[in-house]
């Protein structure tokens, strides 16, 4: 909770520091990496930093949260401290670095709001910060003690132990602790980091989720090849499409994020787009492994049956289910998508993006959506106006929270 000074303070000059913010956030990157530049080298996504997109999620993490501090003030924004921290405890971010960001971070506010920064305006917002940064440490402390690891500890060496190219684009790496040891339990939906040294010595980080079953004594995750196209190629996704081979060992991190399907025989719908498929798969396999008698409602769009990954044992899984039902959107169907193909389960086969609003979903539902910001929120505000709670739709962002920036 803001205290009583700083509220009325941080509540005059948020319009002015919301339209600044992402002046603000650029130029704190700048400062923050000439002071810092590896950083950069090893540990931000340098793809995000190039494209804007990490600048983006910053500004709209600060501003949503200075908003939630004044807008409800006896109640913490959990969900949003969540999935921030979850990242950053993937990335092995440690509480020193939060003091690092902060001076560049206001160093930058005193630069572009000038003589607006009064003493009792910055204290305002310094209070803001690390409101925020303590919460998240704290969040984070708890991830990494449950993991059992010191802060920033929890990487492993493991060795890949199958590949197989889904598509000409999409790439499983079947991974196996180095040690001979079986993989740590996760829980379905969750992610981890992998790190490639790449050419120039850089060490980047990328999240991918784990899209195998849990329970299994390896992790498979799922690569999409980034292509060159509005923005550079992906740097870390090429690195293991070309360079990836049985027998490669790689860092990676323990199993991290929030996003986890709750216990009980409540409806699911569980709702993907493109590689955003690899979190409901593992999510299936769990479903299907436990005998789950549970309502779930599948829906997948992709550009093509040729472009979606892991579709045959996508069927499979919802056909192992007594209560699923599988409704795929295609852009460029062809002649694969007819329902004979997928005779064995309950299936639909549309072109165009998914839509549904025709689909007869229980009241009661608990939604899961993964995959381009564009179709989430598109599926979000269907599912609002079927009557669905907001509380009851969960979302996974791949890279930076941009969903935040835009509300």
């Amino acid at each position: 909770m803001l205290s009583a000074q700083s509220a009325p303070v941080v509540k005059a000059t948020l319009p002015a520091v919301g339209a600044a913010i992402e002046e603000i956030t650029a130029l704190f990157y700048r400062k923050l990496f000439d002071a810092h530049p590896e950083l950069l080298r090893d540990l931000f996504n340098r793809g995000n930093q190039a494209n804007g997109e990490q600048r983006q999620a910053l500004a709209g993490s600060i501003v949503a949260f200075a908003r939630m501090l004044l807008e409800h003030p006896d109640t913490r924004p959990d969900t949003m401290l969540a999935r921030i921290a979850h990242k950053h405890a993937s990335l092995g971010v440690t509480s020193d670095q939060y003091k690092v960001v902060h001076r560049h971070l206001f160093a930058a506010i005193a630069d572009v709001l000038g003589e607006a920064v009064t003493p009792q305006v910055a204290d305002a917002w310094d209070e803001v910060y690390w409101l925020m940064a303590n919460a998240l440490m704290a969040v984070e402390a708890r991830l990494y003690e449950q993991h059992g690891t010191p802060e920033g500890g929890t990487w492993q060496r493991m060795t890949v132990v199958a590949r197989h190219e889904e598509t000409p684009d999409t790439l499983a790496l079947v991974l196996r602790p180095v040690d001979g040891t079986p993989a740590r339990p996760f829980r379905p939906g969750q992610y981890v980091s992998v790190q490639v040294e790449l050419p120039d010595g850089a060490r980047q980080i990328r999240q991918y989720s784990l899209s195998g079953a849990p329970g299994r004594p390896e992790w498979r995750i799922t690569v999409k090849r980034v292509r060159a196209g509005a923005g550079p190629a992906g740097e870390v996704s090429s690195w293991l499409h070309d360079r990836a081979r049985v027998g490669e060992v790689l860092p990676v991190s323990a199993p991290f994020g929030d996003l986890a399907l709750p216990a009980g025989d409540a409806p699911l719908l569980l709702a993907s787009a493109g590689i955003g498929g690899t979190p409901v798969l593992a999510m299936l396999h769990h479903l299907a492994a436990t005998g789950s008698p549970r309502p779930v409602t599948v829906v997948h769009a992709d550009r093509s049956p040729a472009d979606h990954a892991h579709r045959d044992e996508l069927r499979r899984l919802v056909s192992a289910l007594p209560h699923a039902s599988l409704h795929l959107w295609y852009e460029d169907p062809g002649h694969q998508a007819s329902a004979t193909a997928f005779a064995s389960a309950p299936v639909t086969v549309s072109s165009g993006r998914a839509d549904i609003s025709g689909l007869p979903l229980p009241e009661d539902v608990t939604a899961y959506l993964c995959g381009p910001l564009a179709f989430m929120r598109t599926l979000r505000g269907d599912l609002l106006r079927h009557g669905v709670p907001p509380r009851a739709v969960h979302y996974e962002v791949f890279g930076p929270d941009l969903w935040l920036a835009q509300q």
